[in-house]
């Protein structure tokens, strides 16, 4: 894929441009790609919210987030 970084004038990345044809392989490839926003629904927020309250409450709890990955793929 042929992209090109865009950056503003202190040199810090602000966007990339992607040539149409990539695009429309893209678009293909991953439906709805195209769509600027995405609805996410109410209880998902709330979930959100609750797990991030949880956290600020008691952040020792937390577990990192490597070693839960390699308890996943232990498992699996």
């Amino acid at each position: 894929m042929n992209l090109q970084y865009i950056s503003d004038s202190k040199g810090k990345t602000t966007g990339v441009f992607i040539p149409i044809k990539e695009w429309n392989k893209l678009k293909v490839k991953y439906k709805g790609i195209e769509q600027e926003e995405i609805d996410i629904p109410e209880w998902h927020k709330y979930m959100a919210r609750e797990r991030l309250a949880d956290y600020h409450k008691n952040p020792d709890t937390a577990e990192d987030f490597n070693d839960a990955m390699d308890d996943i793929e232990k498992e699996l």
